[in-house]
């Protein structure tokens, strides 16, 4: 036998949840060609995975990489922790498809989450977005549909409930972006302009979907998830779709009740977390009341520069030092500062430090923000939340700014560190379950996450003894360790723990 590349030695985990195995891995062009043993076969290049395990690639189920999947320190962090794709489209907002006026919205509205993108001008379609991806970058990407976007795009920052006519408009796009290689619908119910959508609107958009993913920043998490789930099971019921929860959170007695409810009532129902207790967002989501129109930057800031919200500052004394700056354009000085200690240096108030500095960057302040609602047993419920079956990893990487929330660069390597190797919440068999074969069937991706012949050769070399994230929140940007070789298509892109420069990522379609 002959194969470009043989992984040699190592222990194989499958992604089918079987037991690990002695076996060697030959591939050929972009797919596994054999797995066994391979002793005496001809090959061009051999990796010793002596002593370590072998895996598919992992799938990153809620990266904000939109605009920086090409960025190498974007694609050094997710391979450093063995993920090879990012669905991206997440949270209903990004770039395509629509008008040069809609992707301008999306770009600026979500800056601070997903940045800019390098090439984008005018409108922009599904293929056209997926195209600029493939071959262009390190990283698989897969696209949702971003309901927002879409949205906007057809009714501009309305508040009011979509008519017919235009609910048809919105259904077009998601039928041709779905024909265009999209694998799901995405929205972003705290966001705008999707926080204006009925149930009934974001069901009339989901019938299209076939077996692939409604996902959904839902209207609540937390103590309050009730809402949100409930709202998750009427579209469910009203479309018949798949549904899947991003960045689940909150107190696992909350969480996992409702999750079983909807099981219960045959919703078909996945999510995925991340294993941090604090969150990351644009300050104005966090901040602005509802009443200030944050879809329309001049209007919101006529607002802010007025008197209007003198009773409604007070109101965030106790929010004020859960918040750290992440991405301050033009007061990067503030970038790793709490509200508190920002507002300090200043000589301002919080409230005052803060209004200004949503006026100075036209609301393109980012932040890290500590949750109080997860319970004094907050991270008990993490490790509850992500046992359950129906989890997927997502990382939620948001890679803008000077001091991001380290969860983009360590939250896969914390998974296998901490949640395999030091505490057990999951075996090594079920980990690599949770991180690429769950979410490649969810997402229809049918030939990732598993290691079989015939399948792409997307494959990760894991140091079960080493695998941790470095990343914390004084020093986010930490690639974390443990993971040194990575394929991608059968290419080797990550090396001696290091970038070989090359790109053969895919923009993927669903597959069978």
């Amino acid at each position: 036998m002959t194969f470009d590349v043989v992984i040699s030695g190592g222990r194989v985990l499958d992604g089918t949840g079987a037991p690990a195995f002695r076996a060697d891995i030959g591939i050929t062009g972009e797919r596994i060609k054999a797995v066994g043993r391979l002793e005496g076969a001809e090959t061009a290049q051999v990796i010793d995975a002596s002593g370590r395990f072998v895996t598919p690639g992992f799938i990153d189920c809620h990266a904000h990489g939109d605009a920086l999947v090409f960025d190498p320190e974007v694609q050094l962090a997710a391979l450093r922790q063995g993920v090879t794709t990012f669905v991206l489209g997440q949270d209903g907002l990004s770039f395509a498809p629509g008008s040069a006026a809609t992707v301008g919205y999306a770009t600026r509205y979500f800056a601070a989450v997903n940045g800019v993108h390098p090439f984008l001008e005018g409108a922009t379609g599904v293929a056209d977005l997926l195209a600029g991806y493939d071959r262009a970058t390190a990283l698989n990407t897969a696209y949702l549909l971003p309901h927002g976007t879409i949205r906007y795009d057809v009714m501009g920052a309305s508040p009011a409930d979509a008519s017919r006519g235009e609910l048809a408009s919105m259904l077009a796009h998601v039928e041709k972006g779905l024909a265009e290689g999209a694998v799901g619908l995405s929205s972003g119910l705290e966001y705008l302009p999707g926080r204006n959508a009925s149930a009934a609107e974001l069901a009339a958009l989901c019938r299209p979907l076939g077996a692939l993913p409604y996902v959904t920043h839902m209207r609540a998490y937390g103590t309050g998830a009730g809402v949100g789930m409930a709202e998750v099971v009427e579209i469910a019921k009203a479309s018949g779709a798949a549904m899947h929860v991003s960045h689940l959170h909150g107190p696992a007695d909350v969480l996992l009740p409702l999750v079983e409810s909807a099981l219960a009532d045959d919703v078909d129902l996945s999510f995925d977390t991340y294993p941090y207790l604090r969150g990351s967002t644009i300050l104005a989501m966090i901040v602005l009341p509802p009443q200030v129109p944050a879809a329309e930057v001049d209007r919101a800031l006529d607002v802010l520069e007025s008197p209007s919200l003198a009773d409604w500052w007070p109101t965030l004394h106790d929010l004020w030092p859960r918040l750290t700056v992440s991405h301050a354009p033009g007061e990067e000085w503030a970038e790793g500062l709490t509200i508190v200690e920002a507002a300090a240096r200043k000589g301002v108030s919080p409230s005052e430090f803060c209004r200004r500095l949503l006026v100075d960057t036209r609301l393109e302040a980012g932040c890290v923000v500590g949750r109080p609602d997860e319970g004094p047993e907050g991270e008990e419920s993490v490790r509850r939340v992500l046992r359950h079956p129906a989890h997927t990893g997502g990382s939620d990487g948001i890679y803008v700014g000077g001091h991001p929330h380290p969860r983009g660069w360590g939250a896969f390597a914390r998974f296998l560190g901490t949640h395999v190797r030091e505490l057990g919440d999951w075996t090594w068999e079920q980990a690599v379950v949770h991180l690429a074969s769950h979410p490649a069937r969810r997402f229809g991706l049918g030939d990732r996450g598993l290691l079989r012949p015939g399948f792409a050769a997307d494959v990760v070399v894991v140091d079960p003894a080493t695998v941790a994230d470095l990343a914390t929140y004084a020093a986010p940007r930490t690639p974390a360790t443990g993971i040194s070789e990575v394929l991608v298509s059968g290419v080797r892109v990550l090396s001696g723990g290091a970038l070989t420069g090359r790109t053969p990522g895919r923009a993927l379609r669903p597959t069978a």
